[in-house]
């Protein structure tokens, strides 16, 4: 059964309120039309759009975050690009120095061999100088003995007064024999 505004003599205005004293006692209706009002008060006080914005504000930090996060990543892979061939070139460097060593030391041993060859060389040279230089002090010193030998036998020579022509016969063999045993 339906009422009327004009039957319960409240008018037009009190349909509201009739409407509300015909719902029923249960309290759940009333928290519902509570969180009716709640909702009509927060969209009247524009708290959507603050929490648009802040879930936009926080949407565009995640984005910059990632897109900082995309920039760091290729800086990071720009850097261990450098970085790899950084390494390259200082491995390519070491074997170039390596190399050059190797070729400085095979230089330098031929170098200590030629140096070595020409100072056994030079010694040698000395050693036969030496050689001929005390060969030929041996021959002046035979020359000489021979010669004191010959002066010592023509002393004995004329000790014994041979005749001067016997003498000169002995002078001249001897002077022969001695030129004999030089040569």
């Amino acid at each position: 059964m339906m009422l009327r505004a004009e039957e319960t003599g409240h008018g037009e205005g009190g349909s509201w309120i009739d409407w509300l004293a015909a719902q029923p006692g249960d309290p759940s209706f009333y928290a519902f039309l509570a969180l009716i009002a709640f909702f009509a008060l927060l969209l009247h006080m524009g708290v959507h759009k603050t929490i648009a914005k802040t879930l936009d504000d926080r949407a565009d930090a995640i984005l910059s975050e990632l897109e900082d996060a995309k920039r760091l990543r290729e800086e990071a892979a720009e850097m261990l690009a450098s970085y790899q061939r950084k390494q390259r070139e200082a491995e390519a460097e070491a074997e170039a120095i390596i190399t050059q060593a190797k070729a400085e030391a095979k230089s330098l041993k031929a170098e200590a061999r030629k140096e070595m060859t020409e100072r056994l060389e030079r010694r040698t040279a000395m050693a036969e100088q030496r050689i001929a230089q005390a060969e030929a002090q041996a021959a002046a010193e035979v020359k000489a003995a021979a010669a004191e030998l010959a002066v010592q036998a023509a002393e004995e020579i004329l000790k014994t007064k041979l005749k001067k022509t016997d003498l000169n016969k002995l002078v001249d063999a001897d002077i022969k024999s001695v030129g004999e045993r030089l040569n």
